[in-house]
């Protein structure tokens, strides 16, 4: 009969299992750091919305509506409508936390990122029984977390003393991770149809200002998506 797991070992191997996830959002972190000087944006500021705000794709969208002189309320709107996917992340993830206390919870959703989402709900569908999997998923988070900061702090390093590195299209390898973290997910009718609508929406609204684009196909999808799975869809493969 195998051991359970130390927190210990569950957190190493949260942090372990991330590792491709880092490597793709390096890039990322590395672009965001090097763009939010031009945008705007203080040494200091671009740092803590690295730490308090922590959403890459939202981090972003706030640089382009930024420099694109919109009112702190469409920044506000927009974010969040971006950000509603982690509301279906959280209530996945849900009835394996509910037991958490909330000094657990709190941090834990904070954290929750697209890459973690995709590492933690693996490791929760095993079923070895380990009563510590809420300390990988602590692993993954603060990997994750690290790794954004380190690579946000490195592009503003570089963005100040290298000229035309937000030009070399390193941000394609965030794009790459996200379609590495979707592609498995798309077993069921429900998920293709979601991400068709998403897509079709996306094109179709990709010349609308602020983005909003991206947040009539982040509904689009959810949309589909929930309405599929609901009583009067299918959510069967």
């Amino acid at each position: 009969m195998h051991e359970s797991p130390t927190p210990a070992e569950e957190c190493w191997r949260g942090a372990r299992d991330t590792l491709p996830m880092l490597l793709g959002a390096a890039p990322f972190g590395l672009i965001f750091g090097t763009l939010a000087g031009p945008s705007g944006l203080s040494v200091g500021a671009t740092l803590a919305m690295s730490l308090l705000v922590f959403a890459g794709s939202s981090q972003f969208i706030a640089l382009t509506l930024v420099s694109g002189g919109a009112s702190l309320v469409v920044i506000m709107l927009t974010t969040l409508v971006v950000n509603l996917r982690h509301a279906l992340y959280s209530a996945t993830l849900l009835p394996h936390v509910a037991h958490l206390p909330h000094r657990w919870r709190a941090p834990l959703a904070f954290w929750l990122t697209d890459e973690s989402f995709a590492v933690v709900q693996q490791r929760y569908a095993a079923g070895d029984g380990s009563r510590h999997k809420h300390w990988y998923f602590l692993g993954s988070c603060l990997a994750m977390y690290g790794n954004w900061f380190v690579w946000t702090l490195a592009g503003v390093v570089l963005g100040r003393s290298v000229h035309g590195i937000d030009k070399l299209g390193l941000e394609f390898a965030m794009a790459a991770t996200f379609t590495g973290i979707v592609a498995p997910m798309l077993c069921s009718r429900p998920m293709l149809a979601a991400a068709a609508a998403s897509a079709v929406v996306a094109l179709l609204a990709a010349s609308l200002p602020y983005k909003l684009g991206l947040m009539l196909a982040a509904v689009a999808g959810v949309v589909v998506g929930v309405w599929l799975e609901g009583p009067q869809g299918e959510a069967q493969p």
